[in-house]
């Protein structure tokens, strides 16, 4: 029996995939084998020695300590792509309330009917204030192309946009997904100087903080509507609203907001609204849940962001995952020791990922669990399992 333990509140779309013959799952557990979590703040948090895997029902895992996971030989799995068809709605309705400020049109309605006016008589008059362009035939660029920016690409594209994406590390999948007339540049200043509207889609990381600073506005079109659902440390603030300021952004646009943002004009705040929907809550769970019973029953790894993707048919009548350092010989070491005990290799795969590896061994025949301590007790193997 796998014990799993929830933080936050988990979609029961999700949970609904475990086999309760095969897991307990419950907000109370101790000793678990797997964590799901949201954006509860794991940091602090004492992992168990049973603990193996921890699943993020999201894509953002700022709030999983992913190098003491790395140390203690625990795969974090997140879940790219369940919630992009979310952020991709709302970056359509965030492009219509930049053009238009229609937030700011409701609030002038309503502050009329506050006031005692009768607000027929006003409205003609009043609209010329949030006057706005269409989006139709003008140019979106997209910085990021993963499995959000890809379907913001595409349809910006139906919708008569001409569409500038940038990429450094577009991955072959992404850029199959990507409508042929899409405009791939590999300068990122090629895309600033052409795009009315730009949406952004990356990580936020130590490089990409502060990423959209004075520079990066400086060779934008002024005017320029700049959407941000992906991470507020990525735009520089103070950059932002010395542009808002001087006319050279015309509306920013983010899911993001902080005391500073929300109160500067031009400026439309959301409070992280990309991926609260019901179908995206569902679909994170979901993923999540099938990720983390796949590493537990079979060893397998997707979607990994400590650890790198391996996947393998089970043959044989016993498999060991054996989570190491990537350092050289680590597999001739594996597999000579196994030799030596006169096992069976059914099927064998490696991969690794920055400093860390993860090998998966299908064996022929039974192996007792000397065996198995001869392979723990190798020198950079840093977690052994058995999965029969």
């Amino acid at each position: 029996m796998y014990r799993i333990k929830t933080f936050n509140k988990i979609s029961p779309v999700g949970l609904a995939k475990f086999d309760p013959e095969l897991y307990d799952v419950s907000d109370a557990q101790e000793n678990e084998d797997g964590i799901l979590v949201r954006s509860a703040k794991l940091l602090d948090y004492e992992f168990p020695a049973n603990l193996r895997a921890i699943a993020r029902a999201g894509v953002g895992v700022n709030n999983i300590p992913l190098e003491r996971c790395s140390q203690a030989g625990i795969a974090v799995f997140n879940t790219p792509g369940a919630n992009a068809n979310a952020v991709k709605e709302l970056v359509l309705c965030a492009m219509l309330m930049g053009s238009r400020d229609v937030p700011g049109a409701i609030d002038w309605v309503r502050q009329q009917v506050a006031s005692g006016v009768d607000v027929t008589t006003v409205v003609e008059k009043g609209k010329s204030a949030f006057v706005g362009p269409e989006i139709y035939k003008k140019t979106l660029g997209v910085i990021g192309l993963g499995a959000i920016g890809s379907l913001v690409a595409n349809v910006a594209l139906s919708m008569g946009m001409d569409v500038y994406g940038y990429d450094p590390f577009l991955s072959v999948d992404a850029a199959l997904r990507l409508d042929r007339h899409i405009h791939v540049v590999k300068d990122i200043n090629e895309l600033y100087k052409r795009a009315d509207y730009i949406t952004i889609h990356i990580h936020f990381t130590d490089k990409t903080k502060g990423m959209i600073d004075a520079k990066a506005i400086g060779n934008m079109k002024r005017g320029v509507r700049f959407i941000n659902l992906a991470r507020g440390e990525i735009v520089d603030d103070d950059a932002m609203l010395s542009a808002l300021d001087t006319g050279k952004v015309a509306a920013y646009i983010t899911d993001f907001p902080n005391n500073r943002i929300v109160t500067a004009p031009h400026v439309i705040a959301m409070p992280h609204l990309g991926a609260s929907t019901p179908e995206s809550e569902q679909n994170c769970a979901a993923m999540a849940v099938e990720e983390l019973r796949d590493y537990l029953e079979n060893g397998n790894i997707r979607n990994s962001v400590n650890l790198p993707a391996v996947s393998m048919e089970r043959s044989g009548v016993m498999r060991l995952c054996i989570i190491h350092k990537n350092i050289p010989a680590m597999l001739a070491n594996i597999t000579t020791l196994l030799s030596k005990d006169g096992v069976n290799v059914e099927n064998l795969s490696n991969k690794s990922k920055g400093d860390y590896a993860y090998t998966m061994v299908d064996l022929g025949t039974e192996v007792g669990s000397a065996v198995v301590e001869d392979v723990r007790n190798l020198a950079n193997v840093i977690r052994v399992r058995v999965i029969r």
